[in-house]
This record gives C-alpha cells, structure tokens and sequence, in this order.
C-alpha cells in the first residue's frame, strides 16, 4: 500500500506486542494481533 501512494524503500520490521498490559490484550492474543514498524520514504 505504502508503494502504492508514491513510497519507495519500503522495511516492515518484526512484530511487536503492542497489547501488553492493555485491556484489549487477551482478545489481541487470542486473534494474534501485532503492530509492525515500518520504515519508508518519500522521493522528492
């Protein structure tokens, strides 16, 4: 999607437990749901 809008070297780094000690932590494992860090950039 990032590529789509004009974004180029494009990194998705590993999951992370974005959910820990949050209210929404057990429905987040149980659906296994992680955040991605993701790097981009946009050419000039």
């Amino acid at each position: 999607m990032l590529e789509q809008i004009g974004f180029v070297d494009v990194r998705i780094g590993a999951p992370c437990d974005t959910f820990g000690e949050a209210s929404g932590e057990t429905n987040a494992r149980k659906f296994e749901v992680y955040g991605y860090p993701f790097l981009a950039r946009k050419p000039k």
